[in-house]
């Protein structure tokens, strides 16, 4: 299948455009906000909840994915759609990110990585060739290469590591098989601009569908993000998608749009809603707070959410501080609608040449750059 970005139109005042990524499974309309089902499941959210919200791609996890069920069950029972119940677009990463962050004794040469299982310690391997046999026995949309995310701030490191990842991602793209898989590469090099400017010359010259820029939100500075974005962006090609990964703080989104990246994932908006906390303009409301005890207010008066449009903050405290499922289930519906909104806010603000107001006046609720 080819798999083709449309660029529909270009904001005159930033690098931030609108567009629409086609996929065997129906297109998605960029930028966009892609909730994370790390097991085959956005956390306390079923796949019509997710439809109902105006979700159009979701991400899975090749490594926990592999590790449990297995990739060749997922494979055998009609493959990552079939197993989900989710029939719009799936991304599933390499793996790469959580070898290195979740595993335990890892061992990396320049063949692959060897580590023990973060869930029983039991021996593992994984190879370029490897990741790609896992995800396409997923059968994702979209897959990943397979990469290394090193410390971000070692350049001697930060140099050997991204000339393996560059090996690699030749290897996997060779290894790639199916047609009905759109392989993205992923751009690395830490916080050297040099680097990174290295890597993405590399990954272009490979012709792929679409590029990632790995490796931030991984302890560096948000100026030192931007900064990466501003290297990084205009060498990739206008023509294809670039995805920004693991970024899901609203603020991150508004200035990643604007530095021209089109698709994030997070675990973010779940994970908060698991601690309790719900995502506002500007912020966040913790509902395990005693101020909430009695009020009768939604989360956000003006959010048309199922959460907002039901239920009261005194109610969600009360679920919250009982742990009840439900609390999880309402505070993720409200997280995920809020981000997704922002998606499609920025979008109606793109169509309309009012992204420059839209941008200002939402990131004037949030702090400045640096701080």
């Amino acid at each position: 299948m080819d798999f083709k970005f449309e660029l529909l139109a270009q904001d005159s005042a930033s690098a931030a455009r609108l567009g629409r990524f086609h996929t065997p499974h129906g297109p998605f309309d960029t930028p966009v906000f892609a909730p994370v089902g790390t097991q085959a499941t956005v956390k306390a959210m079923r796949p019509s909840d997710l439809c109902d919200l105006g979700t159009e791609l979701v991400l899975s996890n090749t490594y926990h994915l592999y590790l449990r069920p297995g990739d060749e069950l997922i494979r055998d029972l009609g493959g990552l759609h079939t197993f989900m119940a989710w029939d719009g677009p799936i991304l599933t990463d390499s793996g790469g990110f959580q070898v290195f962050s979740l595993s335990q004794s890892r061992k990396i040469d320049q063949d692959g990585v060897t580590f023990q299982s973060h869930l029983d310690g039991s021996a593992h391997r994984f190879t370029p060739e490897k990741s790609i046999a896992i995800q396409e026995n997923l059968g994702a949309d979209i897959i990943m290469m397979f990469d290394e995310c090193p410390p971000p701030d070692d350049f001697d490191y930060v140099r050997e590591s991204l000339a393996r990842t560059h090996t690699w991602a030749e290897r996997c793209l060779a290894a790639k098989g199916r047609d009905d898989q759109a392989l993205f590469g992923i751009v690395q090099g830490g916080i050297f601009p040099d680097l990174r400017a290295e890597s993405a010359r590399f990954l272009t010259d490979l012709d792929l569908p679409g590029y990632a820029i790995g490796g931030l939100a991984v302890g560096e500075t948000k100026t030192q993000m931007a900064d990466t974005l501003e290297v990084v962006n205009p060498l990739l090609p206008a023509n294809k998608p670039r995805y920004l990964m693991g970024v899901g703080a609203p603020e991150d989104l508004v200035r990643g749009v604007l530095s021209g990246i089109d698709m994030f994932d997070c675990v973010l908006p779940t994970r908060l809603a698991r601690h309790g906390s719900a995502m506002i303009v500007g912020g966040r409301l913790n509902m395990r707070n005693a101020r909430y005890e009695a009020d009768s207010a939604p989360l956000v008066e003006t959010c048309g959410c199922y959460t907002c449009r039901h239920f009261s903050r005194a109610y969600l405290r009360h679920l919250v501080k009982s742990n009840e499922i439900l609390g999880h289930m309402l505070l993720s519906t409200h997280n995920i609608h809020f981000l997704l909104t922002l998606m499609s806010d920025i979008r109606k603000a793109l169509r309309k040449g009012e992204l420059s107001q839209f941008a200002a006046e939402f990131l004037s609720h949030y702090p400045p750059l640096g701080n």
